[in-house]
Protein backbone atom coordinates (compact mmCIF):
# COMPACT_ATOMS: atom_id res chain seq x y z
CA UNK A 1 0.00 0.00 0.00
CA UNK A 2 2.89 2.34 0.75
CA UNK A 3 3.74 2.41 -2.95
CA UNK A 4 0.17 3.19 -3.98
CA UNK A 5 -0.80 6.04 -1.67
CA UNK A 6 0.80 9.10 -0.06
CA UNK A 7 0.42 7.98 3.58
CA UNK A 8 -0.45 4.68 5.31
CA UNK A 9 -1.62 4.50 8.93
CA UNK A 10 -1.65 1.06 10.52
CA UNK A 11 -2.95 0.04 13.92
CA UNK A 12 -1.78 -3.13 15.65
CA UNK A 13 -3.23 -4.25 18.97
CA UNK A 14 0.12 -5.74 20.05
CA UNK A 15 2.64 -2.97 20.79
CA UNK A 16 5.86 -4.87 19.93
CA UNK A 17 4.34 -5.84 16.56
CA UNK A 18 3.50 -2.20 15.77
CA UNK A 19 6.98 -1.00 16.69
CA UNK A 20 8.75 -3.78 14.79
CA UNK A 21 6.59 -3.30 11.69
CA UNK A 22 7.19 0.45 11.56
CA UNK A 23 10.95 0.08 12.15
CA UNK A 24 11.25 -2.59 9.47
CA UNK A 25 9.31 -0.56 6.92
CA UNK A 26 11.37 2.56 7.71
CA UNK A 27 14.58 0.54 7.29
CA UNK A 28 13.31 -0.64 3.90
CA UNK A 29 12.76 2.95 2.82
CA UNK A 30 9.02 3.29 3.37
CA UNK A 31 8.89 6.66 5.10
CA UNK A 32 5.16 7.08 4.49
CA UNK A 33 4.01 4.22 6.75
CA UNK A 34 3.00 5.06 10.31
CA UNK A 35 2.14 2.35 12.83
CA UNK A 36 0.84 2.54 16.35
CA UNK A 37 -0.33 0.16 19.04
CA UNK A 38 -4.00 0.61 19.72
CA UNK A 39 -7.52 -0.62 19.20
CA UNK A 40 -8.40 -0.80 15.50
CA UNK A 41 -12.08 -0.49 16.42
CA UNK A 42 -11.38 3.11 17.42
CA UNK A 43 -9.32 3.93 14.33
CA UNK A 44 -6.86 6.82 14.32
CA UNK A 45 -8.96 10.01 14.58
CA UNK A 46 -5.96 12.35 14.75
CA UNK A 47 -5.26 11.64 11.06
CA UNK A 48 -8.84 11.41 9.80
CA UNK A 49 -10.59 11.78 7.49
CA UNK A 50 -9.28 8.88 5.42
CA UNK A 51 -9.77 8.32 1.69
CA UNK A 52 -9.83 4.57 2.29
CA UNK A 53 -9.83 2.15 5.21
CA UNK A 54 -8.81 -1.49 4.97
CA UNK A 55 -9.52 -3.70 7.97
CA UNK A 56 -7.74 -7.05 8.33
CA UNK A 57 -9.64 -8.53 11.28
CA UNK A 58 -13.36 -9.14 11.65
CA UNK A 59 -15.77 -7.32 13.94
CA UNK A 60 -19.42 -8.40 14.05
CA UNK A 61 -20.44 -4.97 12.69
CA UNK A 62 -18.76 -2.00 11.02
CA UNK A 63 -17.37 0.14 13.87
CA UNK A 64 -18.96 3.60 14.08
CA UNK A 65 -15.58 5.29 14.75
CA UNK A 66 -14.31 3.97 11.39
CA UNK A 67 -17.41 5.24 9.59
CA UNK A 68 -16.93 8.65 11.22
CA UNK A 69 -13.24 8.73 10.16
CA UNK A 70 -13.99 7.86 6.53
CA UNK A 71 -13.99 10.88 4.21
CA UNK A 72 -17.11 11.64 2.20
CA UNK A 73 -16.73 9.56 -0.97
CA UNK A 74 -14.18 7.37 0.83
CA UNK A 75 -14.14 3.58 0.59
CA UNK A 76 -13.80 0.84 3.19
CA UNK A 77 -13.23 -2.89 2.83
CA UNK A 78 -13.84 -4.87 6.01
CA UNK A 79 -14.65 -8.50 6.89
CA UNK A 80 -17.87 -8.43 8.95
CA UNK A 81 -20.01 -11.11 10.56
CA UNK A 82 -20.25 -13.80 13.18
CA UNK A 83 -17.41 -16.23 13.83
CA UNK A 84 -18.95 -18.84 11.51
CA UNK A 85 -20.09 -16.60 8.65
CA UNK A 86 -18.23 -13.49 7.50
CA UNK A 87 -18.38 -11.47 4.32
CA UNK A 88 -15.99 -8.96 2.87
CA UNK A 89 -18.03 -5.78 2.84
CA UNK A 90 -17.17 -3.02 0.38
CA UNK A 91 -18.55 0.32 1.50
CA UNK A 92 -18.59 3.84 0.16
CA UNK A 93 -19.56 6.87 2.22
CA UNK A 94 -22.17 9.01 0.50
CA UNK A 95 -24.11 11.85 2.13
CA UNK A 96 -22.71 10.80 5.50
CA UNK A 97 -24.08 7.25 5.17
CA UNK A 98 -22.30 4.01 4.37
CA UNK A 99 -23.49 2.24 1.23
CA UNK A 100 -22.61 -1.44 1.72
CA UNK A 101 -22.20 -4.37 -0.61
CA UNK A 102 -21.17 -7.90 0.38
CA UNK A 103 -18.36 -8.98 -1.94
CA UNK A 104 -17.50 -12.56 -0.97
CA UNK A 105 -17.46 -14.95 2.01
CA UNK A 106 -14.18 -14.93 3.98
CA UNK A 107 -12.48 -16.18 7.15
CA UNK A 108 -10.55 -13.70 9.31
CA UNK A 109 -9.45 -13.57 12.92
CA UNK A 110 -11.96 -11.74 15.09
CA UNK A 111 -11.31 -8.11 15.96
CA UNK A 112 -10.03 -7.71 19.53
CA UNK A 113 -10.35 -4.73 21.86
CA UNK A 114 -13.62 -2.81 21.91
CA UNK A 115 -15.15 -5.13 19.28
CA UNK A 116 -14.66 -8.17 21.54
CA UNK A 117 -16.80 -6.53 24.25
CA UNK A 118 -19.88 -6.62 22.02
CA UNK A 119 -19.65 -10.37 21.37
Amino acid sequence: MAELVAEVYSIEIIEPLAKTAEATLQRLGYKNVHAKAGDGYKGWPEHAPFDAITVTCAPDHVPKPLIDQLKEGGRMIIPVGSFEIRSFIFSKKKNGQLQRRAVLPVRFVPMAGEAAKSR
